[in-house]
């Protein structure tokens, strides 16, 4: 079982001066979910190499079980100093595709042309491809065979309007999650804010936000058994 995961390298909060990446829990819970069911990971970014962490994500307060492992896990801190470059990476080999999120994802990997190639390749596979909290972004261009949105039709999630007002962003990012699945024909659905909450439908899987991390690396999982 080989899985694919693609971390953002953008680390500016638009014009804010403030730094931005990757939520930490959102990679850590999901990799250790694959880890420990024996997966083959390989993890990959648009520039390669390190990928920043949301230094809020790595505050103490946002600390969880998996995030104090990854902390201590040298391997898996050197395996995300190396990520792949994503022109690099093909589909090919690789049974599913997960991202996490964290808000890097609405600046580069929406518009990232070669995650569109990869995921529009996963799923005219059929292969799960998977994505949580803020990384359902990378589905704003994305196609299926039919021409039409990828997410259009069907049962999706992502980091609510709500929850953006929460983290006091609607105004700083560049679209909104919420807003742009429903946008691209999504049937977008919610839990509470902040509580997880996660669909499948058919080979597509969303997470809600940083509390979903986990519940979705095993609908992932589930897809493969």
């Amino acid at each position: 079982m080989k899985i694919l995961m693609v971390l953002t390298s953008h680390d500016e909060m638009g014009d804010t001066g403030n730094k931005t990446g990757f939520w930490l829990e959102e990679f850590a819970a999901p990799y250790y979910v694959f880890k420990d069911a024996g997966a083959d990971i390989s993890l990959a970014s648009p520039k390669g190499g390190q990928p920043p962490i949301d230094p809020t994500s790595d505050s103490e307060d946002a600390q969880t079980d998996d995030t104090r492992r990854f902390k201590g896990d040298a391997d898996a801190q050197a395996e995300l100093a190396t990520t792949l470059k994503l022109s690099d990476v093909t589909a090919d080999g690789f049974d599913a595709i997960f991202y996490p999120g964290g808000h890097g994802p609405l600046w580069d990997l929406a518009e990232d042309a070669d995650s569109k190639r990869l995921i529009e390749a996963f799923a005219a596979a059929d292969r799960p491809v998977g994505a949580v909290c803020h990384a359902p972004a990378v589905f704003r261009h994305t196609l299926a065979t039919d021409g039409k949105p990828l997410v259009s039709g069907r049962r999706v999630t992502g980091f609510t309007n709500s929850e953006e007002e929460g983290v006091g962003l609607t105004d700083i990012v560049p679209f909104l999650v919420e807003d742009m699945l429903k946008a691209n024909g999504g049937n977008y659905e919610k839990g509470d804010d902040w509580a997880s909450f996660v669909l499948r439908d058919g080979k597509l899987v969303t997470g809600q936000n940083p509390a979903s991390s986990a519940d979705a690396a095993h609908e992932m999982l589930a897809l493969l058994a």
